[in-house]
């Protein structure tokens, strides 16, 4: 058994794997409850790497080799076998995705922050490309920084400029630019971006700012797209690195048609790291990977943990307990659905989720006043059935891991989970080979009693947490939130 491990002082993580198909995933904070939790004492995330075991059945002397994906020049044990953190994010990149040829471009914070590879087969080696200065990942945040947010300022950023999708701004424009060998970023652009968010806060001119920001970043990194298509030859694209969970930027990039096929892994991040690392170790060819290789719970596991907390439940056949959560979400309450193995991503895919129904009076208040206690103006993205995306929406034809922005065709049926009426939406595509049949299941039945083939989905997690991870965890978010119904491996909880 190999354990491969992504290190930092944020987004730690945890892979074990021992054949094709025997690959087990969890980040530190799923383990230590945490949120963006780093390495602990040895600058390793030992609390899911232990996770992982325990869950297999295994202890760390089942481990034959250990290799380190670097993250920021944490301190480390200098035995470790030990890989660069872009080309980590390469191998998740190709190793995770259909491609069996491509170019693969990583944008992230660590250096080179911009760096070009190639997949060919099982090998991922590197392209000589000259890059200068800040990358977008790092440019990207310092402008987050300047409309004001400190805590995860792009993911903010992100979500203020989908309330404004179409906003330019002139100026903007004229203090960012592509050239050769790198971004030009004119001084003046985080006080004019400052300036503009506004000091009172207006929202309309403050999402605005944001969307023309965010939308002048796109452009030029299609701009250095082109440039690498041109140069590298491949049709086929993967994308690495964190700047790549802002599903603006891969919309774009899909759209542009500058590549014939385009693949963001589940997740492109630094908690992604240790798949593509474990992949490559053992030396598979690419292919799709299941979005659910996190710790999963088995029936009598979960009844122990309700029976140890003294818990009132009723254990349900698979198509009642779909039924139950459709009533409620019928109802416009919150359910709390928790399902098979974690999903190994920052997005809730249909195994540990809190859903609600889009056209319910006040969702968007109970969502951001009552559970997440998030500002009033953020919204939710939405699950829906694959084959019907293309009616309700506008954007490309599937999403499986929600990482693509949607223009709902119709957003007067949306209008009680859209912040604004112009909004854009994060949309998850569920087709018919689903990974987990138990919530295309649940989503087909709900399109039948409400004429509604989507879903509010957000991730099962309490204020300021990481997604549930355990049947226990499940528990204390559901009663201690505004959770109204919890199906858990078929059991059901209400309150």
């Amino acid at each position: 058994m190999i354990a491969t491990l992504g290190t930092g002082n944020t987004n730690a993580s945890a892979a074990l794997v021992s054949g094709p198909d025997d690959l087990r995933v969890c980040g530190q904070d799923r383990a230590t409850r945490v949120r963006r939790a780093g390495g602990g004492s040895s600058g390793l995330p030992d609390d899911a790497l232990d996770l992982l075991l325990e869950r297999a059945g295994q202890s760390r002397a089942a481990i034959s080799r250990y290799v380190v994906a670097e993250g920021d020049g944490t301190p480390l044990d200098a035995s470790l076998e030990r890989v660069t953190d872009h080309f980590a994010h390469a191998c998740t990149a190709y190793l995770t995705s259909p491609s069996t040829s491509a170019v693969i471009v990583v944008c992230d914070h660590d250096a080179p922050e911009v760096s070009v590879w190639t997949g060919d087969g099982t090998a991922v080696r590197p392209v000589e490309w000259q890059w200068r200065g800040t990358g977008f990942a790092r440019a990207y945040s310092r402008c987050a920084a300047a409309l004001g947010f400190t805590v995860a300022a792009a993911a903010q950023a992100e979500a203020l400029a989908r309330l404004a999708p179409d906003a330019r701004d002139d100026a903007i424009e004229r203090l960012l630019w592509l050239e050769a060998d790198g971004l030009v970023i004119d001084p003046q652009l985080e006080a004019i971006v400052a300036d503009r968010a506004g000091a009172g806060r207006d929202i309309g001119a403050w999402s605005a700012c944001a969307a023309a920001l965010q939308a002048r970043m796109g452009d030029v990194l299609l701009d250095f797209l082109r440039q690498v298509r041109a140069a590298v030859g491949r049709s086929d694209l993967c994308l690495g690195g964190s700047l790549f969970r802002n599903s603006s930027f891969n919309t774009r990039v899909r759209q542009s048609m500058t590549f014939s096929s385009v693949f963001v892994p589940v997740d492109p991040g630094n908690a992604g790291r240790p798949v593509g690392v474990a992949l490559q170790v053992i030396g598979e060819s690419p292919r799709l990977r299941s979005p659910f290789l996190g710790p999963s719970y088995s029936r009598e596991e979960t009844k122990q943990t309700l029976d140890n907390c003294k818990l009132h439940y009723s254990l349900e056949s698979s198509d009642d307990a779909i039924m139950i959560a459709v009533d409620a979400l019928r109802d416009g309450r919150l359910v709390g659905w928790f399902d098979g193995g974690m999903e190994w991503g920052p997005r809730a895919l249909g195994a540990r989720c809190i859903l609600a129904n889009p056209q319910a009076p006040y969702v968007l208040d109970n969502l951001n006043h009552f559970l997440k206690r998030r500002a009033a103006w953020r919204g939710y993205s939405l699950s829906g059935l694959e084959e019907t995306v293309a009616a309700h929406f506008a954007g490309p034809s599937s999403s499986p891991y929600m990482d693509n922005d949607y223009r709902p065709r119709e957003p007067e049926r949306l209008r009680e989970v859209l912040p604004s009426p112009a909004a854009a939406v994060r949309v998850q595509t569920v087709g018919r080979d689903a990974d987990l049949p138990q919530f295309r299941t649940l989503l087909e039945a709900f399109a039948t009693v409400s004429g509604q083939p989507f879903v509010v989905n957000t991730s099962f997690n309490g204020w300021h947490e990481p997604i549930v991870c355990s049947p226990r965890d499940a528990v204390r978010v559901f009663y201690g939130t505004g959770l109204d119904v919890l199906v858990i491996n078929q059991f059901v909880l209400r309150k």
